[in-house]
């Protein structure tokens, strides 16, 4: 009888991809879970809890990004000054017509990844811009269609189709 064992990946021998992803239409909560899951490493076959084994993730169009329903006036982020009565927020919406639409992005990725040491590193392999330029030409990331991944994830096609 043949034992079969359980491969625990080493950090040397991760091979790390780059990724490109247009969220140009694409479901905001949607969108952070697939991200969320290829910078974890959990597609991959290999994947090791306890190892960075994700992917290099480059979001471009990140201003262009879609929520459903009403939670672009609804949800709210708050935040404390540090003084007496210092609580502000703003909506979703805010944000996104705001200075930095891209960290609306990454705030939804953020809270889906494991906090720790682990998670902060994996976090450094998201790369979310609000325009279409990028600098990353050079690491050639293969293009990933999360549109075409299922009908749900994109407005655009749920409204044609």
């Amino acid at each position: 009888m043949i034992a079969t064992q359980t491969r625990s990946l080493k950090p040397a021998e991760v091979k790390k991809n780059w990724v490109l992803i247009d969220a140009d239409g694409l479901v905001l909560g949607r969108l952070a879970t697939l991200v969320a899951n290829r910078l974890r490493g959990k597609h991959k076959p290999q994947f090791t809890p306890h190892v960075d084994c994700g992917d290099h993730v480059v979001i471009v169009n990140a201003k262009k990004v879609r929520v459903t329903g009403a939670k672009a006036e609804q949800t709210v982020f708050y935040w404390h000054t540090g003084y007496p009565g210092g609580i502000k927020g703003r909506t979703i919406r805010e944000r996104m017509e705001g200075r930095f639409p891209e960290r609306v992005i990454e705030k939804a990725v953020e809270r889906m990844i494991t906090r720790g040491p682990l998670g902060r590193a994996q976090m450094r392999n998201l790369h979310v811009y609000a325009g279409a330029e990028h600098p990353h030409a050079g690491q050639q990331p293969a293009a990933l269609d999360v549109a075409a991944l299922n009908r749900k994830n994109s407005l655009a096609v749920k409204k044609a189709g």
